[in-house]
């Protein structure tokens, strides 16, 4: 292909509960590509439409531009991307389709940075999505957490909070929102409730 034998390709996972700064620390990271003038491309999911449809935007309105993509057209992510793009970024990387990891692994193979934030576990707990598909092939994990909102200690997990109480572990995985719907817990009052059997 047409990248640079030169460049090493490379990795990059942000990952954690909700509320610990995956977001922002990867504007942080795309900040400083911009200091270092490298051609990146910032993509997010298009259900994700919480602050914005055309930025990534963290829960303390921190942003940057991103090119809104569907979850399941991953291959449309290939049009964009040109010879002088020396990095794609993903933000909420949990809700895109398996068939991304396919396409990090073809470009980081091609010499291209790859950084990724997202959340590690959904609301009960369990591996999200592709998470632990790209966990394993990522060069670099950064595991952040946040503040438990009940006890004050490190979280490190994800609290659905539906009509003031937790949610059942059958709710739907996938149910986009902030502080409405969760928060931040440490894993002794995480709680996640059972439909009795």
């Amino acid at each position: 292909m047409y990248y640079s034998e030169n460049r090493v390709g490379r990795i990059e996972v942000i990952c954690g509960p909700m509320f610990a700064g995956k977001t922002e620390e990867l504007i942080r990271r795309v900040k400083r590509m911009d200091y270092a003038k490298k051609r990146y491309l910032v993509f997010k999911p298009s259900i994700d439409n919480r602050y914005s449809t055309d930025e990534v935007v963290s829960h303390n309105k921190k942003s940057t531009k991103a090119i809104n993509i569907s979850i399941n057209h991953v291959s449309e992510i290939k049009k964009y991307i040109t010879p002088e793009i020396s990095a794609l970024v993903f933000d909420e990387v949990q809700f895109f389709n398996i068939e991304l990891i396919d396409l990090i692994l073809e470009y980081a193979n091609l010499g291209l940075r790859i950084i990724c934030a997202g959340l590690d576990k959904d609301f009960t707990g369990k591996p999200f999505g592709l998470m632990p598909d790209l966990l394993a092939i990522a060069d670099d994990v950064t595991k952040l957490t946040a503040i438990c909102m009940v006890c004050g200690e490190e979280a490190t997990e994800t609290q659905r909070i539906i009509n003031g109480k937790p949610a059942y572990d059958n709710d739907q995985t996938v149910l986009i929102g902030a502080s409405e719907s969760y928060e931040a817990r440490c894993r002794k009052c995480h709680k996640v409730l059972h439909h009795d059997k």
